[in-house]
């Protein structure tokens, strides 16, 4: 279950460093900067202590899948950006993936 928080973690610093990406404008704005550095510091270690007893394939899945999900909602709502029927559709479609990957795939943790 401990693996499960880091990998919780890992998408939680992703997301943070990802989001403040165009806030940091080309890394010139020095605050912004430091959270994508740090954002993604935390991302990898965590995810690095995840895969100790996650498989990789499953753990990838979940970090990045939810990742993506977070970081478009983040976008439309801070950033404005619009999100159209297919947008959310697919936004669907990622989650309902990891759903699967999680809940009904015989993929195991060590």
């Amino acid at each position: 279950m401990q693996s499960w928080w880091y990998i919780t973690i890992a998408i939680v610093g992703e997301v943070l460093g990802t989001s403040a990406l165009k806030s940091a404008n080309n890394f010139t704005n020095p605050l912004p900067s430091l959270v994508v550095v740090v954002g993604y510091g935390l991302a990898f270690y965590f995810l690095s202590l995840a895969l100790k007893t996650i498989p990789v394939g499953l753990a990838y899945a979940v970090w990045a899948g939810l990742g993506i999900v977070l970081v478009a909602l983040i976008a439309w709502v801070v950033h404005g950006q619009a999100l159209d029927a297919w947008a959310f559709l697919g936004i669907a479609l990622i989650v309902a993936g990891v759903l699967v990957l999680n809940l009904l795939s015989r993929t195991s943790v060590h």
